[in-house]
């Protein structure tokens, strides 16, 4: 359906165009996963308004940071997008309000969340799609008009035996009991959705994810196939499927564009190839897979395939859950913010135990070490100097946005500081081959079999 064009963007919102070429969840959750030819060229979209061709240069003065086109869509979207996951847990909705706002104000159109959200699912208030709700409270709370200048992007959980996700899409009502297993099957999807949206609060969501596969798959760290783990086609729910219960969605107007995440090469062709068999190939706008100086895996066969097809990056945990900081080394902390009692790896020692200070193995404490001492002799914080590396990806780049969270307002600052414009920190080449020299020690030492 048409959608209603501004007649004069917000004057805190100026789009900034891309600079030239530079020179250079849960434990319980992985161990559920275990247990288990670019489109043609439309109208621009700001945010999610689409644009009439005689308003197309609104997109050279309004105000999105860094804006590029997102993947084969026509969403313009920020270099940076703010990551919500601590909605709800480590923030509560004044918190994720005040950053909201900042976010915007420093030019940041574009917001992630789950319906699984917030984190960790060990957390003793944790209540699946509270996430949602609270960025469904701010989206009341700013009105219709400065919503459609907002790329909201959600995601449906994959599978997911005895899910509380899936029996919170029963929302008003009380959770499903007992819980019914997260699937991707067309009524699972259709389910979520309609449960997101009300959630949220919105007539449509602009970027709808699969937050990780129906099938087996390696994942959150894990880097081996074990064919073992393998469940029969007939208990796997085909991509076809999954496909096209989106596509009903989004000739239904309640879905806008389709990403995938904690994907691999042969899922992101499979998705290709659904989409094109239903004429939606698109409508493939992103992967939202792990990327940061600990973890590169995306660097070599992903890269091609999202290259061909025109998907765009959007890394997550670019700062590995905090490590990349340096709040947790007492010998690099000085560069940057301290951690608090409030801080992740504080507050929760069970999670994401492959970057956790107590946890994590030896070659990533090392390699997390002298990333930050790069960083130092560079005039950088560790902070900035990964966020700064993530940035120089081409698929970053060209056509992703790079997901950045805090649980405090010193921090949200920090980390959108690299990406103000005019002020932007980049990597020359002896950097970058310091950073590459680091790595080829020991690459992706956060990573398992």
């Amino acid at each position: 359906k048409m959608l209603t064009i501004l007649r004069s963007p917000p004057p805190a919102l100026t789009i900034m165009l891309p600079r030239q070429k530079r020179n250079s969840p849960s434990s319980l959750l992985g161990l559920s996963l275990l247990a288990a030819a670019a489109s043609t060229r439309r109208t621009p979209v700001i945010g999610a308004l689409a644009l009439s061709s005689t308003a197309s240069s609104a997109s050279t003065s309004s105000n999105v940071c860094n804006a590029r086109r997102l993947g084969s869509s026509d969403l313009v979207v920020s270099e940076t997008c703010l990551g919500t996951m601590t909605f709800g847990v480590q923030n509560d909705a004044s918190d994720a309000y005040a950053q909201l706002d900042y976010a915007l104000s420093r030019g940041c159109n574009f917001v992630d969340t789950a319906e699984l959200y917030p984190v960790p699912l060990t957390a003793p208030e944790y209540r699946a799609g509270a996430t949602e709700e609270i960025l469904g409270g701010y989206i009341e709370r700013i009105g219709r008009a400065r919503r459609d200048e907002l790329v909201v992007a959600t995601k449906i959980a994959g599978y997911f035996p005895n899910s509380p996700v899936a029996a919170a899409r029963s929302f008003p009502n009380a959770p499903i009991d007992p819980s019914p297993d997260c699937r991707l099957d067309t009524g699972s999807v259709k389910d979520a959705v309609h449960a997101s949206l009300r959630r949220l609060r919105t007539d449509r969501i602009d970027l709808m994810q699969v937050h990780w596969p129906d099938r087996y798959v390696p994942a959150f760290g894990m880097t081996t196939y074990h064919h073992s783990l393998r469940r029969r086609d007939e208990d796997e729910v085909p991509i076809l499927e999954t496909a096209s219960a989106l596509k009903d969605l989004i000739d239904e107007g309640k879905v806008r564009y389709i990403g995938l995440s904690n994907e691999s090469t042969y899922g992101v062709c499979e998705w290709i190839r659904a989409c094109e068999q239903l004429g939606i190939r698109d409508r493939i706008a992103t992967i939202q897979n792990s990327y940061s100086l600990l973890d590169r895996r995306f660097d070599s066969e992903l890269a091609e395939a999202c290259d061909h097809y025109n998907i765009g990056l959007l890394p997550w945990s670019v700062l590995a859950g905090g490590l990349l900081s340096g709040k947790y080394n007492k010998r690099v902390r000085a560069s940057g913010l301290p951690s608090t009692s409030n801080s992740r790896f504080v507050r929760f020692p069970d999670y994401m135990q492959r970057w956790h200070p107590s946890s994590a193995s030896q070659a990533t404490l090392d390699a997390t070490e002298q990333y930050a001492q790069i960083a130092l002799d560079a005039g950088m914080t560790p902070s900035e100097l990964a966020i700064a590396f993530v940035r120089s990806r081409k698929f970053v780049e060209k056509n992703g946005s790079v997901i950045v969270g805090a649980t405090t307002m010193e921090q949200l600052e920090q980390n959108l500081a690299p990406f103000d414009h005019g002020a932007a920190v980049e990597l020359d080449e002896k950097v970058l081959a310091k950073i590459d020299e680091v790595h080829m020690k020991c690459r992706d030492p956060c990573c398992s079999l």
